[in-house]
């Protein structure tokens, strides 16, 4: 890829997204940085002459068309797609209405799936480009009082998956972001996070517990966003990028944990798990 890209970032009014527009300011690329409201784009940003706000409503398939026909017509190209914006409907599985269900893999999900739709066509003709997807730690690994999250989360990564052989005989290179815990505002009550909906009498003293450890856990998260925003734009720029990235030490951790539980589950039932074959 050239020095300069045009980078396509959603969810950049807040959190996340603010810290890797900036990093790619930073870097001298171009950045198409979208947000429900444009204002608030340009309110954390800043004006910038390489920075063009768009409002988007990620779950919009016209929306997300129209963004990215306003992005080629300002700078020419899409060279990195970021997929950031997503939401956190926390709780366990029976507390969290079929609506608020809904809606985290909506937007978790299908938002990515919509906003990647309309981008792929212009990366394809460009031959090149770069498909960055931010999942969760809570796409390797369930969590507790993450039922809803986890699940979008999931679907995420094995999307991303089968989406990089799709489309790399077009030059387009994919790339799964899994941070653990980042000091962003995802945990921000009226933010990002919706609380359970639904309240069961065998959950309600768990519930009342992980819902005050997660507002204390607010604040006090050990990622620094900005390290992984640069990260992300060193991933970018490299003539292979990964096709996973663990981000943070706590993420890595999640990591070797799973692989040792998969080898362990696998090594406990081989030989039932190994006699399914038709006898010769």
């Amino acid at each position: 890829m050239t020095d300069t890209t045009v980078w396509f970032i959603t969810g950049a009014a807040r959190g996340m997204g603010v810290d890797i527009a900036r990093a790619a300011l930073d870097a001298g690329h171009r950045v198409v940085a979208t947000a429900r409201d444009a204002a608030r784009v340009t309110e954390a940003l800043g004006e910038h002459d390489d920075l063009l706000p768009l409002s988007l409503d990620i779950t919009d398939p016209a929306a997300a068309n129209d963004a990215a026909a306003a992005a080629v017509e300002r700078f020419g190209s899409i060279d990195v797609l970021v997929n950031n914006a997503g939401m956190f409907s926390a709780g366990y599985f029976e507390e969290i209405s079929d609506e608020q269900y809904r809606q985290q893999v909506e937007v978790n999900f299908f938002g990515p799936l919509t906003v990647t739709r309309a981008i792929l066509p212009v990366m394809r003709q460009q031959r090149s480009g770069r498909v960055i997807t931010i999942t969760s730690t809570a796409g390797l690994m369930g969590v507790d009082f993450c039922s809803a999250y986890a699940s979008s989360k999931f679907a995420l990564e094995g999307w991303m998956e089968t989406l990089r052989t799709d489309v790399e005989p077009f030059g387009i290179t994919t790339t799964i972001v899994e941070p653990g815990f980042f000091r962003t505002e995802l945990l921000v009550e009226g933010s990002s996070t919706i609380w359970p909906a639904l309240s069961i009498d065998d959950y309600a003293a768990r519930t009342t517990e992980t819902i005050a450890a997660w507002k204390r856990m607010n604040g006090t998260q050990g990622g620094d966003p900005a390290k992984l925003a640069a990260a992300l734009v060193q991933i970018a720029a490299l003539p292979e990028p990964p096709a996973r990235f663990l981000a943070g030490a706590d993420a890595v951790r999640t990591a070797e944990a799973k692989a040792a539980m998969l080898v362990e589950q696998a090594d406990a039932h081989r030989e039932l798990s190994s006699s399914m074959d038709h006898d010769a």
